[in-house]
């Protein structure tokens, strides 16, 4: 009988500073494969409603408490599903307590300072859940591509992102990281319906047929960031995501997982409001 499927079967090893950095192999999982889904799209949707559920009555608790804090950061190529991917997991959360953070290109301003300026403010505060759309890794990703940054200015950045997240989860914020996967003939099919639908003309730019054709150099940079930036207190997950609601109930399975594991509660009963009355 084959293994049931784990979600640590699909977390990127851990970084070890002893050994010589090792890219991940993204090629190791593939992307059109559906290893959490539960057989037909009706009864992944039902399945994701049930965790939207238990993820509603978490993130609750999470902000009542206004103690522990949790950061998703989610990454992957043009068309993975990022923005698809929140409006699905995050349907049915409460929004009070939700804050989502969309990364683009560094102003003029935010260039002027160190690359990781920008990220701290936007970090979970207390009894906070915030979501990364897109993040600090765009910062050592798209220079690398770029060759604005060199190989040694790279391993800088890997040690500083591990030490920034470092310093947020020794302040109490929960990170999970998810790497939306998908195939090049994938994206190829997603670029052309926002071409050929108006109504998604929006969501389109030129550039990003330019990027597709350095598709090779952001895999392979992304492979090196997550064999450098994977760490027991900020793991890398690979999403398999050619499926949009496989995706979406893998996403919302770890979160669950992690969200209970944080053992949340309400905060205890104020003594002095017991018997009080209002008139």
């Amino acid at each position: 009988m084959a293994k049931k499927p784990e979600l640590d079967d699909f977390r990127v090893p851990f970084f070890d500073a002893d050994k010589k950095l090792k890219p991940f192999d993204l090629s190791a999982i593939d992307p059109s494969s559906k290893p959490f889904s539960l057989g037909s799209k009706d009864e992944d949707r039902e399945r994701l409603a049930a965790i939207g559920a238990q993820l509603d009555d978490l993130q609750e608790k999470l902000h009542a408490q206004r103690h522990r804090r949790v950061l998703l950061v989610l990454q992957g190529m043009d068309t993975s599903g990022k923005d698809g991917t929140v409006r699905a997991v995050f349907h049915d959360v409460d929004p009070l307590g939700l804050r989502i953070v969309p990364f683009k290109a560094p102003s003029e301003r935010e260039a002027s300072h160190d690359f990781l300026w920008r990220v701290h403010s936007q970090a979970s505060a207390a009894g906070e859940f915030a979501i990364f759309n897109r993040s600090h890794y765009e910062d050592v990703l798209v220079p690398r591509v770029l060759k604005s940054i060199d190989d040694d200015e790279c391993e800088r950045r890997y040690r500083h992102i591990r030490q920034f997240e470092s310093l947020l989860a020794d302040s109490g914020t929960t990170i999970v990281k998810c790497f939306l996967h998908i195939s090049k003939d994938e994206q190829r099919e997603r670029l052309q319906a926002r071409i050929d639908d108006p109504t998604k003309h929006w969501k389109f730019d030129v550039s990003d047929i330019e990027a597709r054709k350095q598709c090779g150099a952001y895999e392979q940079a992304y492979e090196n960031l997550l064999g450098a930036t994977s760490t027991d207190y900020a793991p890398w997950y690979i999403i398999p995501g050619n499926s949009k609601t496989h995706r979406n109930v893998m996403v919302a399975e770890l979160l669950l997982r992690t969200m209970q594991g944080m053992k949340l509660e309400f905060s205890p009963a104020k003594e002095s409001l017991k018997g009080l009355k209002v008139e």
